[in-house]
């Protein structure tokens, strides 16, 4: 049998069909790809509302492009694996008590690095309850970025859809307030239970 020589164009075409043989599904990100909502974990009632949370990120999916695992994964605010999660839930309903030293210092340590938490007050609550509680905290947390009401011209207002309000179960407040790291909205908060 005469032997061939072996050409560029029979090379490409040999490796080509082992190909499909040798490939695996592609895993390198796996579900971090993904928007998982992260729940905090604190001293008060934290776990009232994470069926609409599920909600909230089911929304996101469904008006947006985003891929999400829609089931909250709760963290205490001291945990390391915080940051691997840049969306963090912060809700209550009702006071809770003062965050140990542990747990500020983590959660600035988040924020600064480009975490981003959203607090949402289940109960409504005006000066007492969950508010006065997150109020306290985040002061702590953020001292030289106090909370602020969000301007009618900021980017959440016009990011997906032009809203000129930011209701959620209840419209006490219509705008959030917003604390900032540099330009970027660290936190916003919302006294209208959203989720």
């Amino acid at each position: 049998m005469p032997v061939r020589s072996l050409s560029r164009r029979n090379l490409l075409l040999a490796t080509s069909a082992l190909v499909p043989l040798l490939s695996r599904r592609a895993a390198a990100f796996g579900e971090k790809s993904r928007f998982i909502p992260a729940v905090a974990r604190h001293g008060g009632r934290w776990d009232g509302r994470l069926s609409g949370l599920r909600r909230l990120a089911w929304e996101l999916q469904r008006r947006t492009s985003v891929e999400v695992i829609p089931d909250a994964r709760p963290f205490a605010l001291s945990s390391p694996d915080l940051f691997e999660y840049p969306f963090l839930y912060f809700g209550g309903d009702g006071p809770f008590p003062a965050l140990s030293d542990a747990e500020v210092s983590n959660l600035r340590r988040y924020l600064t690095y480009g975490g981003f938490v959203f607090g949402d007050a289940n109960d409504g609550s005006d000066g007492d309850g969950f508010d006065a509680s997150f109020r306290r905290e985040m002061a702590r947390v953020l001292p030289q970025s106090p909370l602020k009401e969000a301007p009618g011209t900021h980017v959440v207002f016009k990011s997906f859809f032009l809203l000129d309000a930011a209701p959620g179960r209840l419209l006490h407040k219509p705008l959030p307030l917003v604390a900032s790291v540099g330009k970027r909205a660290a936190i916003i908060y919302s006294q209208n239970d959203v989720a």
